[in-house]
């Protein structure tokens, strides 16, 4: 983008708004699953933290904007929402009101990654 014209200016503040909804989002889907399968509502074997890891490797791609990771990430999220669904329909608390909040961060990374692509295909268009 030409940093140059205003439109571009907003543009790019749009993205970096979008990006910190986005990293925001995937952080809260790690800090929660984390701290719920080690300390607020492990089940029998912690082994289910292992579940977090995938979310560490798009944080980067993120972080520099890449339309490929925006829109891979846009796909993953959803066994996310499923965990977060299935389990908020079915455990106790506070797992219950765990995986509510694992929901409503999917839906915030899902909702910033359609935002992202929509907004960079529309300023390349735009051209």
């Amino acid at each position: 983008m030409d940093s140059a014209t205003p439109t571009a200016q907003a543009a790019s503040s749009e993205l970096r708004r979008i990006r910190a909804l986005a990293v925001g989002s995937l952080s809260g889907l790690i800090v929660v699953g984390l701290a719920w399968e080690l300390w607020l509502a492990p089940l029998p074997t912690r082994l289910w933290a292992v579940k977090v890891l995938p979310l560490f490797i798009p944080l980067a791609g993120l972080l520099r904007y890449r339309m490929y990771t925006y829109r891979w990430v846009s796909l993953l999220v959803w066994l996310y929402f499923t965990e977060g669904l299935v389990r908020g329909l079915n455990d106790l608390p506070p797992a219950r009101w765990l995986a509510f909040l694992q929901v409503l961060f999917s839906l915030a990374l899902f909702a910033a990654c359609a935002l992202h692509v929509r907004t960079r295909l529309g300023a390349r268009s735009a051209r």
